[in-house]
């Protein structure tokens, strides 16, 4: 539900959302600004064995420019229709939902008691 909408994008609540998750998480986290105003945000699960070779999960914070009269619902809803089982919102498949998707598996694993042997670093880049 956080419009990060191009060609002018604020990553600011991007950056405040996903360092808050890595808080919540246990998760090591820091951001990087090479280019301005243009943040990555990595966060990290230590393994076992950070000695070994890591895993890197990629994803973006941005979104294509939207047309709200092309939506059934207002595009940063987030609407879940439970009879279809669609959820209608800008980022749904490219490329919110995978992230999201990263934050959750890791969220089970750990409440699950699951101990990674590789470290896993999670990277959220402002484009594509």
């Amino acid at each position: 539900r956080i419009p990060s909408v191009h060609p002018n994008v604020n990553y600011d609540e991007c950056v405040k959302f996903l360092l808050n998750q890595a808080k919540c998480l246990n998760l090591g986290s820091r951001v990087i600004e090479i280019v301005h105003s243009k943040p990555i945000v990595v966060l990290t699960w230590v393994g076992k064995s950070p000695e070994l070779p890591s895993i890197l999960l990629n994803s973006h914070m941005d979104v294509v420019p939207v047309f709200e009269e092309f939506w059934i619902h207002h595009p940063f809803e987030g609407y879940y229709d439970k009879e279809s089982g669609k959820i209608y919102g800008r980022g749904t498949q490219d490329m919110k939902s995978v992230g999201i998707q990263y934050l959750e598996a890791i969220r089970r694993l750990k409440r699950d008691g699951v101990e990674l042997t590789r470290t896993v670093h999670v990277s959220f880049v402002p484009d594509e």
